[in-house]
């Protein structure tokens, strides 16, 4: 029996193009989640397609990372599938473990597919200590510029205008404003509890 998986990083990502790939070659149930791959991540769609797959069966992927973001949980995986005597079939890369070229194939693009993660978390931290040479910090932007912090303080201060107005009129949401402003979260509290 053939058993599809198909995993996107983030919910924003669609399902479609993997979905119709298995479907087309033939898979009698497919698996999908919308779940990040890093190393670690749980996964609980592909732990249940490893749970239902018998001996004979055959895993299929649209892609051998869809398994894992390292070659040592894609390695393992396919050696789990081995033991079992459960083949796996990648669509994109056109391998299938029952051979020997599969197999090799299988550990050579896994090797290539963990040396590119590496390469792009490199060139990331690259760009962040050149970033920070010249004075600039990673992480989200600043929603309040100085001025709107001293507009903050003087609303808060004078104790007249309510915490959701303040927010309002600085065009921010009640949470980014207790985040600048975290006593007028008990501020808030105590109005409520009045």
């Amino acid at each position: 029996m053939l058993i599809g998986y198909a995993r996107v990083s983030t919910e924003d990502q669609n399902l479609d193009m993997q979905r119709d790939a298995l479907h087309r070659v033939g898979c009698n149930r497919i698996f999908e989640e919308k779940m990040s791959g890093r190393v670690g991540t749980k996964r609980p769609e592909l732990d249940a397609a490893l749970a239902f797959l018998r001996p004979e069966d055959q895993l299929v992927v649209w892609k051998i990372d869809r398994l894992g973001r390292s070659l040592r949980e894609m390695i393992e995986t396919a050696h789990l599938l081995q033991e079992r005597n459960v083949r796996l079939r990648s669509l994109t890369e056109n391998v299938d473990t029952e051979t020997a070229t599969g197999r090799l194939m299988f550990n050579f693009l896994g090797t290539i597919a963990e040396y590119f993660l590496d390469l792009n978390r490199e060139r990331t931290m690259e760009g962040l200590k050149a970033a920070l040479a010249r004075g600039r910090k990673g992480g989200r932007r600043r929603l309040l510029a100085e001025k709107d912090l001293e507009i903050g303080r003087a609303l808060l201060a004078a104790g007249t205008i309510p915490v959701a107005e303040v927010a309002k009129r600085l065009g921010v949401s009640r949470q980014t404003l207790y985040r600048y402003f975290p006593q007028a979260r008990a501020r808030s509290q105590v109005r409520e509890q009045a």
